[in-house]
This record gives structure tokens, C-alpha cells and sequence, in this order.
């Protein structure tokens, strides 16, 4: 059994429930993703599947392949090919083509392929398949799930604004405000990793454990999910189910 989906934000809306409550909930579009590989104990040292989310634009076709995209772009046509172990092993298959223009490689125009490629947890293999669906019913109202996303970035921040710091007088002849003042030691001359400085804020990979499925569409692959979520409208997200104490 798979235990997680790729899925996309879609926004945030409320809800009434049956005593007439409203609930505030997060909109999902959760897969449908195609398994793509598949992670044995035996070979791998643990089990879990990989798989794809988001068909490619067909303005992409005829693009080079880079980064993340020529990853899914492998492991699409090693399914193509009925294999897990990459592109390589499927250059001699008939159906996955592969054209060729010095070092650029070309997607083919008949065959679609999934953006981004992620790995699940499962419970057990028995079942799963290369090139198996996996849509939004494999959720159910009132599971537990995780979620992962990218964080909203703020740009370059303050100390007060990234770590909330209460600042100093604002009158009483105070020259200080929001400055930070000292973050380093008297004697090592430099200032320690992780002291609470300016700098960068948001843009970062956070998790919020505990939500509660509210409602699951499997026609729209949409879930509901109680409360709100990492990121902005339209980022990536992993939904997971969550063990107990997880």
C-alpha cells in the first residue's frame, strides 16, 4: 500500500461541517502520479516506490533536458521500456526514442513524461507496479497525514523580523531601534555558526505533521485538508500518511 502522493497547492477556502462550523482547509491537487520505480529491500536495503507528477507542456518538447526534468525524462522512458535502472538500459527499446544533437538531448514528441519525480513510503510491495496510478484515494477522511513544501521567502530580513527579537528603546536618545548589536564573542574574533543574525528568510523545506484529511474528490484528484500548509499557491507538496508518533 502506498502511504503518500505528490500533489500541488491550489489555495485555501472554508468549509461547514454538519453542526454548522466552519472549517478552514487547504484545496490539494493530489496526483495522479505514475510509478516510475520501484525499491525492493533486496537490492535497495528498503522499500518504497518512485514516482511522477505533472504531465510536461508541449512547448517543452522540443527543449533541452536539464536538472530535475532529465531525471523524470530517464526514469519515463525506463518505464517506457519496462525497466527501473534508468535510461540506459532502455536506449536500445523502440518506444523510447531518444534524439540526439551533439550533447543536447531532445524529448520525444510522442511520449509524455512526468515533471517531478519523488519517492513514497509504502507498506509492503504486494501489488504495486511500474506504471501504476496512484490517485487521490489513497486517502481517506480523517487520516493523519504530513505535509512538505517550500516555505513562502521573505528575502533578506532583520533580526527582528526573522527571529522576532524585541529590539530596543525607541526614544530616550536610544541609538539602536532593530539593530541586531553584537553576535559574536570577545576573544575568537568571528561569529559561531547558527547565532541568530540578518539574513535570508523563508524559502526553505518545512514539514507540518499532524493535519486531518477533511474531505477526498478521487474524480478532481483533490483533497481537503484541514488548516493550513507550507507554501504558496501552486507549490509542490508531499502528502504523507503519518505513523503513530511519526
Amino acid at each position: 500500500m502506498i502511504n503518500g502522493i505528490i500533489g500541488r497547492k491550489l489555495g485555501m477556502t472554508q468549509v461547514f461541517d454538519e453542526t454548522g462550523r466552519l472549517v478552514p482547509v487547504t484545496v490539494i491537487e493530489a496526483g495522479p502520479c505514475v510509478v516510475t520505480q520501484i525499491k525492493t529491500l533486496d537490492k535497495d536495503g528498503y522499500e518504497a516506490v518512485q514516482v511522477a507528477f505533472s504531465e510536461v507542456k508541449e512547448s517543452r518538447v522540443n527543449k533541452p533536458l536539464k536538472g530535475h526534468f532529465a531525471k523524470a525524462v530517464e526514469a519515463a522512458k525506463a518505464l517506457r521500456a519496462g525497466t527501473s535502472k534508468g535510461a540506459a538500459q532502455a536506449e536500445d527499446a523502440g518506444e523510447a526514442q531518444e534524439a540526439s544533437q551533439g550533447e543536447r538531448k531532445v524529448r520525444p514528441a510522442s511520449f509524455s513524461y512526468g515533471r517531478y519525480l519523488r519517492e513514497l513510503p509504502v507498506d509492503g510491495l504486494d501489488g504495486i507496479e511500474l506504471g501504476q496510478e496512484v490517485r487521490a484515494d489513497v486517502f481517506g477522511a480523517g487520516d493523519i497525514v504530513k505535509v512538505t513544501g517550500i516555505s513562502k521567502g521573505k528575502g533578506f530580513a532583520g533580526a527582528v523580523k526573522r527571529w522576532h527579537f524585541h529590539g530596543a528603546d525607541m526614544t530616550h536618545g536610544s541609538m539602536i531601534h532593530r539593530k541586531p548589536q553584537s553576535g559574536g564573542a570577545t576573544d575568537a574574533a568571528r561569529t559561531f555558526k547558527g547565532v541568530k543574525r540578518p539574513g535570508r528568510m523563508g524559502n526553505r523545506t518545512v514539514t507540518q505533521r499532524g493535519l486531518t484529511v477533511y474531505r477526498v474528490d478521487p474524480e478532481r484528484n483533490v483533497i481537503l485538508v484541514k488548516g493550513a500548509v507550507p507554501g504558496a499557491t501552486g507549490g509542490l507538496l508531499m502528502i504523507a500518511r503519518q505513523a503513530v508518533g511519526g
